[in-house]
């Protein structure tokens, strides 16, 4: 939770605000979908030299992969390429974007629920372009 911890300063975390400290804004962020296309890549070299017993593919590893499977709204890698390409059109943090093509919210409501920043940091991200933002998505989803 967030919104509950102290960050190096006297400010609280509140991830509603993106205050959510420098090592996780400057941080490369991935979606769930991008995670699956990575371990799934990793399974299958990993299968491949399953000859060798040394080699085995770890409990974790494998809920790991079912997890981020689960929980991905995007399944094919143009369709995952795409999101990222849409969201990245945006002036959106990596959090944010990671977050919204994760959850695919539905309307501008949902959104801004969901990643309550993007209205409050003064960009140019007005209620029109978050909704041109999920219609872009969510045809993603339905062509996929």
């Amino acid at each position: 939770n967030f919104s509950s911890t102290k960050m190096s300063g006297e400010e609280e975390e509140n991830a509603a605000e993106l205050k959510i400290g420098d090592e996780f804004l400057k941080a490369k962020c991935l979606m769930n979908c991008e995670v699956a296309l990575i371990l799934e890549r990793k399974y299958e070299q990993l299968q491949q030299m399953s000859d060798d017993p040394t080699n085995q593919i770890s409990q974790v590893f494998e809920k790991s992969l079912q997890y981020v499977k689960r929980f991905s709204r995007y399944k094919n890698p143009d369709a995952v390429r795409q999101a990222r390409e849409i969201l990245s059109r945006y002036p959106l943090a990596e959090f944010e974007l990671c977050v919204l093509g994760n959850l695919c919210p539905e309307t501008v409501e949902e959104g801004i629920a969901m990643v309550p920043s993007i209205k409050n940091r003064g960009r140019a991200l007005d209620e029109e372009a978050i909704e041109k933002m999920l219609t872009d998505l969510s045809l993603i989803k339905k062509f996929e």
